[in-house]
């Protein structure tokens, strides 16, 4: 089992009056960490995915909470998107029931954020969860074996069963993709053509490391561009995929208005185009590594608080950044190379914005990827 870095956080809330709220795509661990959290604790354990468990959530008054809730002083509940108008229930026991500690996770934030913040404002400490970062796995298994590993972490990711299952993750990823990518996402959204979901995906996937046309995406798949913007959001807010701005101040040959798409996952990447290929035999190498680089420092950043701001940056005579991240006033930009030794950073970028900029490749990430 691995030990997530938002774990000392979390358990650091019990007790302090409100719902402790964990999001996340499925399959992440939410489950797992809460579990681990409350070990050798009484808790009344609610499963969103029960329909008796649904029923008597739908919307119960203040006494018919107290007879479920019973004398436990730890709730769990569990898969909390699936309830509907949730929030208002969460409120009465936070509210009515303040001795009772409530944890509550949740897959995506299709319909969970906007349930749950109006009704919880002020009552709730509310965190995400990813893959396994790359520093909660090379904490697991150690520098060396984890340094072994890095290919098939390009190339498989992240997500914890894949990880525990070596040999069988192309198997474990395609479940994923079929059960998750497709139908939760269809369930959970107005996406009602599955084969044009399946399309976009395979469009962004090839896309990775790439500036992303929404006009170009609607022609490849057969929608319009506003379907494609919706379709994106919702791939989004399901933890697959997020997205990348371009970073613009005050030079007039800034590209302004463009962003890149990057998967959470390589894994999920990799299965959406059925290429499982080593890395020498790979086109996308670069591509690959790229994804992998901003995905772990988005979960550290997330992780972390820094309140980092992350972008790319690139001018229309071609002058680029791959990753510019804005810090604490600062800005710092970064060159993603898979062994290249040597850096030539352009001199608008630095000179404009006082900014260093690092290359990052095969030997250094760590310090990259492990704030």
């Amino acid at each position: 089992m691995f030990t997530r870095t938002i774990e000392k956080r979390i358990k650091s809330k019990i007790g302090s009056g409100k719902a402790i709220v964990i999001v996340g795509a499925r399959q992440v661990g939410k489950t797992t960490l809460i579990q681990k959290i409350l070990e050798g604790e009484n808790f009344l354990f609610l499963d969103g995915d029960d329909p008796t468990t649904r029923n008597l959530l739908l919307s119960p008054n203040t006494e018919q909470i107290r007879t479920l809730l019973g004398n436990n002083r730890i709730v769990f509940l569990d898969e909390a998107q699936r309830i509907s108008n949730v929030g208002l229930t969460l409120k009465i026991i936070t509210d009515q029931f303040k001795h009772v500690q409530l944890l509550v996770s949740g897959s995506s934030s299709f319909d969970l954020g906007n349930v749950l913040n109006e009704p919880l404002t002020g009552r709730k400490w509310g965190y995400e969860l990813f893959p396994i970062s790359w520093e909660e796995y090379e904490g697991h298994i150690g520098f060396l074996k984890s340094e072994q590993q890095l290919e098939n972490r390009l190339l498989y990711g992240f997500y914890p069963e894949v990880m525990n299952n070596q040999g069988n993750e192309k198997e474990i990823l395609k479940n994923l993709v079929n059960s998750y990518l497709y139908r939760d996402i269809l369930a959970f959204s107005e996406i009602r053509r599955p084969e044009v979901l399946e399309k976009l995906m395979t469009a962004l996937a090839l896309q990775i490391g790439g500036e992303v046309s929404y006009n170009e995406l609607a022609q490849t798949v057969g929608i319009n561009k506003v379907t494609v913007q919706n379709y994106i959001e919702i791939l989004e807010k399901g933890y697959i995929i997020f997205r990348l701005n371009s970073f613009s101040k005050n030079l007039r040959n800034e590209i302004k208005k463009n962003r890149k798409i990057y998967f959470y996952d390589n894994g999920i990447r990799n299965m959406v185009i059925g290429n499982f290929n080593p890395l020498d035999l790979r086109q996308d190498k670069g591509a690959l590594w790229e994804n992998f680089l901003l995905s772990e420092r988005l979960k550290q950043n997330v992780y972390n608080d820094t309140f980092a701001k992350m972008y790319f940056w690139r001018t229309t005579q071609q002058q680029e950044i791959d990753f510019v991240e804005e810090k604490h006033g600062k800005i710092f930009g970064y060159e993603f190379k898979w062994n290249r030794k040597k850096l030539k950073p352009s001199k608008t970028f630095t000179e404009n914005y006082n900014a260093e900029v690092s290359l990052i490749n095969r030997e250094n990430f760590r310090e990259f990827v492990k704030i």
